[in-house]
């Protein structure tokens, strides 16, 4: 069925929808007249910001037209924009990408260097981010009734921030969400009530937080409706976290009291007129959290979830078997397509399936446009690099690369998304994630490509000189049947002198070196996220990435090109590498963190 016949149904059964009923009107409108939108867009974008540094570079002296635009203006990267990103991080105030003040840096989980991108943005933004927001609820209220009888648990989360040399906060675009006003003071909506107090979600220590949102989710767990979070690997470290810690949990609802480790204040306050008596309660949740058993323990706890609201697409497609364990297989909605630079679209079928999840890009967020990919190409530069295609000029099937121009001062940008066009509403393109531009492995909000690896690799070996020990090859994958997931590294060695191999503590330290050379998203997410478990290096036996390249030459590989792959994911080759491992070796002690850059 339609959207649009869902909407025409849908709308005639009650006479409370006349918010949704506008929300959806207005998706309506934008979609039915994307191009137009999109013109209007840019000229507004291209008018406000005429006398920045940046555009006055191109000479477009006031023209906003889409062609003039596309002739001067080049596609870039962050590597392009970073001298003036640092000068605005520096403290220039002067108008160098936008017109209006640069309120704060975004940190994208993207990295460059090293380190997490900064990514500009102004004040208004959240109003158009807010926007996007509205529209969620009104579309899944098309497919699940009754969300405004209950209450949604949630896992949210704060992350680090600091400030830059010019006093300008920098943080994730989420945590700057949970502290604005738009979300500390938002309206009383029946739709969007969550069970986690707003202290909880703002306490920076993840212990402290996660504790109390796990608690109130259990006090309230008959009104629970819908369990999510940001990304489907941290609703599974949420119920990780309920399997370390349901013995203290049902002590604090058997007794009414408060873990003495929950020492922020505001929490403690919030809790007083949450915690109460309730040995029924601490009963039940023992009952269910002392088996061996955990499938399914997401409807035995909440028994009345109707989906499960997180990511799975990209890289988080590897988390759906074993979100379908622990919920009994309830429905996954993927409702946002959003990062730092921007706000992107909605998933009109929030209920779809993960692997038909498509996204409707909304045309009055920024200026899209859309750099052809060929997924069989081989990445070498062309003669004449490809057309950049406009919104409503995308073909259905074929990939792209989203390129952006934004209001808060990115021109033609390479966001580095690959996306597939799946269809269209109205005259708006949908799309399906296919994945993230080089990156090779993920687990959380990390990202890591193959040129960071093999750093990681090269500095590792450094300890194997004194053993004269070399490593022949190498892969890696994300393993992620751990909680939290983790990388493994496979290594075949050349030892030259059995007599002084390298013992298991250097093999052990090998994997703390890898882990050193890894960007501060990595390692931010193994020391203050807990998201990612130590790393781990599998030694093989010798001659097995021989056995790999004969494998690999039998399902059709070319015997002159065949090259040995960075990352594996495929279960025959898994298994082959798993049966030749003859030591296992994970990383002793954090790897180092702080929330500065590095100099």
């Amino acid at each position: 069925m339609s959207f649009d016949s869902i909407i025409s149904r849908r709308l005639g059964d009650s006479p409370a929808c006349d918010k949704d009923a506008k929300a959806l009107q207005f998706i309506e409108e934008l979609t039915q007249n994307a191009d137009g939108v999109q013109q209007n867009v840019l000229a507004e974008i291209l008018s406000r910001n005429a006398q920045t540094e940046y555009l006055k570079r191109f000479n477009l002296d006031g023209i906003t037209d889409r062609e003039t635009f596309k002739s001067v203006i080049p596609m870039i990267t962050y590597e392009d924009l970073q001298p003036l990103i640092q000068r605005i991080a520096n403290g220039d105030r002067s108008p160098i990408l936008s017109a209006h003040p640069i309120s704060e840096f975004l940190t994208s989980s993207g990295t460059s260097a090293g380190e997490r991108k900064l990514m500009p943005t102004i004040k208004e933004e959240w109003d158009r981010r807010q926007l996007l927001y509205s529209l969620l609820m009104p579309v899944m209220n098309l497919y699940v009734k009754g969300l405004d009888k209950g209450k949604g648990l949630y896992f949210l989360f704060v992350k680090t921030e600091t400030k830059t040399p010019g006093g300008l906060l920098a943080r994730p675009v989420l945590t700057s969400y949970y502290k604005s006003d738009h979300f500390k003071t938002r309206p009383y909506d029946p739709y969007n009530v969550y069970t986690s107090p707003n202290e909880a979600i703002l306490c920076a220590d993840s212990f402290q937080s996660m504790y109390t949102q796990m608690l109130c989710g259990l006090y309230e767990r008959e009104e629970v409706l819908r369990v999510g979070a940001v990304f489907a690997s941290g609703l599974l470290r949420a119920i990780r976290f309920l399997q370390l810690n349901w013995s203290q949990l049902t002590h604090d609802i058997r007794t009414g009291s408060l873990n003495p480790k929950v020492i922020d204040l505001s929490i403690q306050e919030c809790m007083t007129r949450v915690l109460r008596p309730d040995p029924e309660l601490a009963d039940f949740v023992a009952k269910e959290c002392v088996k061996e058993n955990w499938e399914g323990i997401i409807t035995r706890i909440w028994p009345n979830t109707k989906y499960l609201d997180v990511i799975v697409t990209g890289a988080m497609a590897q988390y759906i078997p074993t979100l379908d364990y622990y919920s009994g297989g309830l429905p996954l909605a993927c409702t946002m397509y959003a990062s730092s630079e921007c706000y992107f679209g909605l998933n009109l079928k929030p209920m779809s399936k993960p692997s038909q999840v498509s996204y409707t890009i909304m045309p009055n967020m920024a200026y899209f446009e859309f750099l052809p990919h060929d997924p069989n190409s081989s990445g070498h530069a062309q003669d004449s690099p490809p057309k950049l295609v406009d919104l409503v000029d995308v073909e259905i099937d074929k990939e792209y690369e989203l390129v952006i121009t934004t209001y808060a001062g990115l021109y033609r940008y390479r966001v580095g998304d690959i996306l597939r066009v799946t269809g269209f509403h109205n005259s708006a393109p949908q799309f399906h994630f296919v994945r993230r531009k080089n990156v090779l492995l993920s687990i959380d909000s990390d990202k890591t490509d193959e040129a960071e690896l093999q750093k990681g690799v090269e500095n590792a070996i450094q300890l194997l000189h004194e053993f004269n020990t070399s490593v022949v090859e190498y892969t890696s994958y994300a393993d992620t049947n751990t909680i939290p997931g983790h990388y493994v590294i496979y290594w075949e060695l050349l030892v030259k002198d059995p007599t002084n191999s390298p013992s298991e503590k250097v093999l052990n330290h090998c994997c703390l070196a890898m882990e050193e050379s890894l960007n501060s998203v990595y390692r931010q997410c193994r020391v203050a996220d807990n998201s990612i478990g130590p790393l781990e290096i599998r030694v093989v036996k010798s001659g097995t990435f021989e056995e790999l390249m004969d494998y690999a030459i039998s399902r059709g590989a070319s015997i002159n090109q065949y090259k040995v792959p960075r990352c594996v994911s495929f279960t025959p080759i898994m298994e082959l590498l798993d049966s030749r491992v003859v030591s296992v070796h994970f990383s002793p002690s954090l790897p180092r963190w702080t929330p500065e850059p590095r100099r």
